[in-house]
């Protein structure tokens, strides 16, 4: 007897590579479950302003990426006139317009798309600042020391000696007021714990606001621990990236270089959106690697095609469990599948009806040539040029009657249906119309039923996104197509069986 042992571990093999998948395409890549889902978008606008001279520009604005949070999703800029280029300068992604001159007031825009996404990779990780310990003069230096002293008794590591600074900024009081007009509070705090030998810098951010205009970036402190970094907020002592907290500029840079020109500012406005799942993951994927393989990789026309092809499997599956285990017979093993596509183009009762006209009619027309002892080759040949001939004379019919829903008979597939029309002709000469009909219902239930597992909306959703399904489908037709019992259908046989052993069960309480 051959062991089914390497059978059932290649099932229990595709359930896991396939579930597994699909497990990771949720969780890591934030694809969901169920379709109708929408994402966050953050169209986030900068507007770059400074006074030419009439000099040569370069103007050069720091740009986000992809970062803990968010996806970076689109991006372009508005510089009419200006040759543009989007560059990396010591770690840092920018933005660079150029002219050969320029004169007066000067506008640049640059707009970022940012998607929220909790799943956000960033493609390289912060690595710490060199630190640079500075020489203050007094009575700053001894307002900087007495501060950090106090912090340092109450820390253990980098980031609680940088809360305890904070705190004692706001608790010395003097000391504060003092080093307030001599260093912005960020970069205070930031030379204090470097003079503490911790890696720390000032990263610039932006707080997201929906309608927001003409806003500025925010100081926030980015503190290394050995391989851990966190983010404190220089005012509160906040430790951690809030949820609407976009870093524009985190690689101690500078946000703006301007030359040829002076008097530079930057603004931002923004606004939030929802896109569908679909789009958002589209523009997503096409920044991916290789490892996130996904049909929203492809062109969009790949994508159609694929939308249709990867329902097949699920029409597959219907068909095999209506014939395997319920019993169903069908004229074709998988004419039905092709039925319920041609009923997706069509509609379930406009596809029903054409498909009873062609098949109706081409068995009429069919039984004449069957008189004509003509070769196989001939016979089906003209069998397909007649079902041609058919679906043109409804469409046009169905066109003049002002039936629209009519003219998409020709969504059938024209040779399956003529191999269909010959089948049932040779059935029905062999076996008798109850066979062909109960064969050619059984079809049309089968394909009924496909149609509508493969169009329902949850389903395209999930075989479209989550390949590894196909797998588990596979698997679960092998299990099926190991099934040797009875089947539904011919459970009554056992009908009279059952009748009987009722009736005797009777007769027994009768006699007591």
């Amino acid at each position: 007897m051959v062991s089914r042992k390497p059978f059932y571990l290649l099932v229990a093999l595709l359930y896991l590579v396939g579930l597994g998948t699909t497990i990771y395409h949720h969780f890591a890549l934030d694809v969901p479950f169920t379709p109708g889902e929408k994402r966050q978008i953050w169209s986030i606008e900068s507007k770059l302003e400074f006074d030419a001279t009439g000099e040569p520009v370069i103007a050069s604005l720091a740009i986000p990426g992809t970062q803990q949070g968010f996806t970076l999703m689109n991006e372009n800029a508005a510089s009419p006139g200006y040759g543009l280029s989007f560059v990396e300068k010591n770690g840092d992604a920018r933005a660079e317009w150029s002219i050969r001159s320029a004169t007066g007031r000067q506008e640049l825009y640059y707009r970022a798309d940012m998607m929220a996404d909790a799943y956000a990779k960033p493609s390289s990780q912060p690595t710490p600042p060199a630190i640079e310990k500075e020489i203050e003069s007094e009575p700053y230096a001894t307002a900087m020391a007495q501060i950090l002293d106090r912090a340092k008794e109450r820390s253990a590591d980098a980031f609680t000696l940088t809360r305890e600074i904070i705190k004692e900024m706001d608790n010395q009081n003097q000391n504060a007021e003092l080093l307030k007009n001599h260093k912005r509070r960020a970069n205070l705090i930031a030379q204090l714990l470097n003079n503490a030998d911790v890696p720390a810098r000032v990263v610039h951010a932006l707080k997201l606001e929906d309608g927001r205009r003409r806003q500025e970036l925010v100081d926030y402190l980015q503190v290394f621990n050995g391989k851990d970094v966190q983010l404190f907020d220089p005012k509160t002592g906040q430790q951690g990236q809030p949820s609407n907290l976009l870093l524009w500029e985190y690689n101690s840079g500078s946000l703006i270089d301007v030359t040829g020109g002076h008097n530079s500012r930057v603004t931002f406005s923004m606004i939030e959106q929802e896109q569908p799942v679909s789009v958002a993951l589209a523009k997503k994927y096409d920044k991916s690697d290789w490892l996130n393989f996904s049909i929203h990789s492809l062109p969009l026309e790949e994508q159609t095609l694929f939308k249709g092809l990867l329902l097949i499997p699920i029409g597959v599956l219907m068909v095999v469990f209506l014939r395997v285990l319920v019993g169903i017979k069908t004229s074709g093993t998988f004419m039905p599948v092709l039925i319920a596509l041609a009923f997706i183009q069509t509609q379930l009762i406009t596809g029903l009806v054409g498909f009873l006209l062609i098949v109706g009619t081409g068995l009429i027309i069919r039984s004449y040539l069957s008189r004509l002892n003509l070769l196989l080759v001939a016979r089906i040949s003209a069998v397909i040029i007649m079902v041609i001939s058919m679906i043109g004379i409804f469409s046009a019919l169905a066109f003049k009657l002002g039936l629209t829903d009519g003219m998409k008979i020709t969504f059938f597939p024209m040779i399956i249906l003529s191999w269909t029309i010959e089948r049932m002709s040779i059935l029905w000469e062999e076996e008798g119309p109850k066979e062909v009909v109960k064969q050619g219902g059984g079809s049309l239930l089968v394909a009924s039923l496909a149609y509508l597992a493969m169009d329902n909306e949850l389903i395209r959703h999930l075989t479209f996104n989550f390949l590894g399904l196909q797998l588990a489908l596979m698997a679960t037709v092998l299990l099926m197509g190991n099934y040797t019992g009875y089947k539904l259908s011919e459970l009554k046989r056992f009908k009279p069986l059952v009748d009987e052993m009722n009736a005797s069960r009777h007769g027994d309480k009768d006699k007591h």
